[in-house]
C-alpha cells in the first residue's frame, strides 16, 4: 500500500492507524473537519513528508472523493455520538460508500460488537447477529448498507473491535477511569468492577487492521480485532495506581446509577441499553485472523495500561 486516506484521522482509532501506516512508509492523507486538530496531528508526526491533511465533511461524499482520489485504500474511522446514531449513522455510511464506489476504492470500516447482541456461541465472525438494542439494530442496518449490492465498484470490509484503550482513546468506556486516575482525581468506572472483560490496545488494533487491509482477499468480509484476554476493572485500577502512585477512589457506575444520570445527560441516557456488555462481556475469537493473516499482536494489559497512563500523565 503506497498511499491511503484516513477518515476521522484525529479520533482514537484514526490516530493509531495514521501512525501505523506511516511506520510502514505509506503516504497518508488525514481527513477531518477541524483544521487545528489536523495541524496538531501533523505536529505530533514532526510534519512528516509522508503525511498531509485534507479538511472535509464526512457527510459530504464529494469532499471525500476529492481528497481520496489518489489513495489506494480508504480507512473509515469517523463515528457519530451515541445520541446521534439513529439519525446520522446510515447517512455516514451512505456518504463514505458512495465516495468509495465513485472512485472504485477499497474501504475499511472500523466498527464495534453491538451488532451481535448477547453472546450465545463462539465469538467468531459467524456469531449470530441478533441485536436486542436500538444501537445494535442500527449497526446491523449499517452493515447491510456497507455490503449492499448497489455498490458496483467499491470493495469494503468491516473490522470489529471490543472496547479499547490507549493514549489516543477518546470515547471508550475506560477513558473516564484512566483520565481520572492520571489526574489524581476521584473518578468512575462504567460497569461492574469484578466482571472480566475484553479490551484491545489501540496500537495492536491498528497493526491488525492495516494487515487485513493489505490483503486483497480480505474484502467483502467481517474481521474480528480481539484483545489479549480478559481483565476486571479492579485489575485495571490496580495497574493504573501502580503507575500513578495515587489512591483516589473509583466508583463503579451501575445500570441503575446510569439510568438516573440519563435523566440529565443525553449521552448517559444512550449508554443504559448497552450496559449488558459491562455485565456479561463479549469475547471475540481471533482464529480467522491467525489462519489467514498471522499471529495476533497481544500487548499484555500491564504493559499497555502502563504506557497509556504514562502518556496521560505528561
Amino acid at each position: 500500500m503506497k498511499k491511503a486516506i484516513v477518515l476521522g484521522a484525529t479520533g482514537g482509532s484514526g490516530q493509531v492507524i495514521v501512525s501505523e501506516l506511516l511506520s510502514r512508509g505509506t503516504e497518508v492523507i488525514a481527513f477531518g473537519r477541524s483544521k487545528s486538530k489536523l495541524e496538531q496531528l501533523m505536529k505530533e508526526h514532526d510534519h512528516s513528508q509522508h503525511l498531509s491533511y485534507s479538511i472535509g465533511d464526512i457527510f459530504d461524499y464529494q469532499t471525500i472523493v476529492e481528497a481520496a482520489e489518489d489513495a489506494e485504500v480508504i480507512f473509515q474511522c469517523a463515528n457519530v455520538p451515541y445520541q446521534e446514531m439513529a439519525s446520522k449513522l446510515l447517512s455516514l455510511g451512505e456518504s463514505v460508500m458512495k465516495a468509495a464506489d465513485i472512485l472504485g476504492k477499497k474501504i475499511v470500516i472500523v466498527d464495534g460488537i453491538y451488532i451481535y447482541g448477547h453472546q450465545v456461541a463462539k465469538g467468531d465472525e459467524n456469531h449470530p447477529k441478533q441485536p436486542h438494542t436500538k444501537k445494535g439494530k442500527i449497526r446491523f442496518e449499517f452493515e447491510k448498507l456497507i455490503f449492499s449490492q448497489k455498490w458496483k465498484n467499491a470493495k469494503a470490509l468491516i473490522v470489529r473491535l471490543p472496547d479499547y484503550y490507549g493514549a489516543t482513546s477518546q470515547n471508550s468506556y475506560l477513558q473516564p477511569t484512566l483520565n481520572g486516575l492520571a489526574a489524581n482525581k476521584t473518578t468512575v468506572f462504567i460497569g461492574d468492577l469484578k466482571t472480566p472483560r475484553e479490551y484491545v490496545y489501540l496500537p495492536d488494533a491498528a497493526k491488525m487492521i492495516v494487515e487485513i487491509a493489505e490483503k486483497d482477499d480480505s474484502y467483502g468480509e467481517n474481521w474480528n480485532i480481539p484483545g489479549p484476554g480478559l481483565i476486571s476493572g479492579n485489575e485495571i485500577i490496580q495497574i493504573a495506581r501502580q503507575v500513578t502512585g495515587q489512591k483516589k477512589m473509583v466508583f463503579p457506575l451501575t445500570k441503575n446509577i446510569i439510568q438516573i444520570l440519563g435523566l440529565f445527560n443525553p449521552f448517559m441516557k444512550e449508554v443504559v441499553e448497552i450496559m449488558y456488555l459491562t455485565k456479561e462481556g463479549f469475547i471475540l475469537d481471533g482464529e480467522k485472523y491467525e489462519k489467514r493473516i498471522g499471529p495476533i499482536p497481544k500487548t499484555p494489559y500491564k504493559e499497555g495500561m502502563e504506557e497509556t497512563m504514562r502518556t496521560l500523565m505528561r
